[in-house]
This record gives structure tokens, C-alpha cells and sequence, in this order.
């Protein structure tokens, strides 16, 4: 699987684009639909993910056809010809957000719930403190060496974050 990242938006958003073969899946495409499509090119988009449903993550979903975009909040697993995860509920930023768990690859997308050194804001609408610390909880109990992609800025690990994480050693 192959993971391309366009940042969008004015908040540079990480828009992920996966593919596998000829087909994609696209996670948060918060804005920029032209950038978006210009980096899919012909490949086939299998479906548009959401990690959870602020502006800045679903900008651009109105502008894709004939795609399907999913409730995956309501899905324990996700499992096609091409693409196949496990959708964690971890709410704290906001009710409805989600982690996408690619077990064989050890890869997470968790959206605006774990940044690098930090987490999502829950002082926003929808956003909970004790939510976030009992999605903290359950995510520690995940193998240490998966890579943790987020909704902006750069990669990390869960190992790193709870060994350097203020909100993991709490």
C-alpha cells in the first residue's frame, strides 16, 4: 500500500490519498479538490473516509461524484478487494471521530486525535476531556511500533507518544 500525503486548506490539512494496484482511498479531503484529483490522476477511488467531521476535514467531499463517502463510525471493520481496516472509536476531539487501524500494515489515520507530541483540542463543540483520556487508554494497549498518521503535521509512532507525550503519561 502506498500512502501520499496532500496538505489542503488554510489549516494544511494532511489530506492521505492510499492506493493499492490502481485503486485509492482517500482520507479528510478537507479542501483543495483540484489538488486532490490532480494527485489520484486515473486510479479508481474506492471510497472517501472521514476521521471525523470538522470543516477542515470534509471540505472537499461535496465536490466528488459517484463516490461513495461511508459512515464508518458505525463499522467495527472495513474489508475490500484492495483495502482492509479496523475502525476504532475515539472520541475526545469530537464525538463522531474515528481511527483507521491497518493491522497487517501497523498504520493508524487517527484525524485531529493524536498529533505528534500532542493531542486534538477538546475544548471545541463535540470535543470531551474524559473522552480524550479513555480514547488515550484504549489506544496505548496497541502494539508500540505502529505508525501514527495524523490530520496535520508530521508522522509518529504510539511508542514515541507514550514515551514523549505530556497527554499519554498522564
Amino acid at each position: 500500500m502506498k500512502i501520499e500525503i496532500v496538505k489542503v486548506g488554510a489549516l494544511e490539512t494532511n489530506c492521505y490519498i492510499l492506493s493499492c494496484n490502481n485503486h485509492v482511498l482517500v482520507i479528510d479531503p478537507g479542501d483543495d479538490y483540484n489538488r486532490i484529483v490532480a494527485k489520484i490522476g486515473d486510479r479508481i477511488i474506492d471510497s472517501i473516509i472521514i476521521t471525523h467531521s470538522h470543516f477542515d476535514h470534509i471540505g472537499a467531499v461535496k465536490y466528488f461524484n459517484n463516490v461513495d463517502v461511508y459512515d464508518y463510525s458505525n463499522i467495527d471493520e472495513f474489508k475490500s478487494d484492495y483495502f482492509k481496516f479496523k475502525v476504532i472509536k475515539t472520541p475526545g476531539h469530537t464525538k463522531d471521530s474515528i481511527t483507521l487501524y491497518f493491522e497487517s500494515e501497523k498504520l493508524m489515520f487517527v484525524g485531529d486525535f493524536i498529533f505528534k507530541d500532542s493531542i486534538g483540542r477538546t475544548d471545541l463543540e463535540g470535543g470531551n476531556n474524559i473522552d480524550m483520556q479513555a480514547s488515550i487508554e484504549l489506544i496505548k494497549k496497541y502494539p508500540k511500533d505502529i505508525i501514527i498518521y495524523p490530520g496535520h503535521g508530521d508522522k509518529t509512532s504510539l511508542g514515541y507518544e507514550i514515551e514523549h507525550n505530556y497527554y499519554f503519561m498522564r
